[in-house]
């Protein structure tokens, strides 16, 4: 589904990403950890074409990110509030998120309906703009806006920082329906150890830009992970 192959990146010479082969098959959970600066972000930006490898190159589907459109018609993600419309309502923005889907109302109501408990009534029907939220309920909006329209790929970066412990357990159960019901393939990053050897069934572990760890989760993962950030 998503191929990674000899990706380097430089940011004034200096190398923050190395990863030599990284193939993410279609319908896979899959979870990337590592500390600040292991090259997370960077890694998800070049599989979303929003910076540009020095070296290497990322495929979906068997076609090349970088320069193509056709990959992001199936493809969901939140990285920042970078990704949202600021002056907008969360209303507005689900409606023009929505119509790019070309859902209908009542079809919108229906895909954000599972976000009901995630939102605790702060996000819909309130006419507060965007830039006027919370981060963690800008993450919400943000989260939401991505799996809409059902995508066949979905790319969430640190989705359970800055939410409270409810909203990230009410998140955690969310994205674990969602990718039995919908068969996405999924990829998180997090700092959060627990949820993300919950939500994600691989978990790969980076480290100065390149992969250390690459292994299927089981129920000793999260004690293998919690020895290696300890050491």
């Amino acid at each position: 589904m998503i191929v990674v192959e000899n990706i380097k990146k430089q940011f004034k010479q200096i190398e923050v990403l190395n990863v030599e082969h990284l193939e993410i098959p279609k319908g896979q959970s899959f979870g990337l950890v590592g500390n600040n600066g292991a090259g997370k972000t960077t890694l998800f930006r070049l599989v979303l074409d929003l910076i540009k490898p020095t070296s290497g190159r990322v495929t979906s589907k068997g076609e090349a990110v970088l320069g193509d459109d056709n990959w992001k018609r199936y493809t969901g993600s939140y990285l920042d509030e970078g990704f949202l419309i600021s002056f907008l309502t969360p209303d507005e923005y689900f409606k023009f998120i929505g119509d790019l889907h070309s859902l209908s109302d009542g079809e919108l109501k229906k895909q954000l309906a599972p976000f009901a408990e995630v939102f605790n009534d702060e996000i819909i029907g309130k006419k507060k703009f965007i830039r006027d939220l919370s981060k963690g309920n800008q993450k919400k909006v943000g989260i939401a806006a991505a799996l809409l329209g059902r995508p066949e790929v979905v790319v969430l970066d640190e989705p359970f920082a800055n939410l409270d412990p409810t909203t990230q357990i009410r998140l955690k159960q969310l994205l674990i329906q969602y990718k039995t019901e919908h068969e996405v393939t999924l990829l998180i990053s997090s700092h959060d150890l627990n949820h993300v050897t919950e939500v994600c069934e691989r978990i790969v572990v980076l480290e100065k830009g390149l992969i250390v760890k690459d292994m299927a989760t089981s129920a000793g993962t999260l004690k293998e992970l919690e020895e290696f950030f300890t050491v």
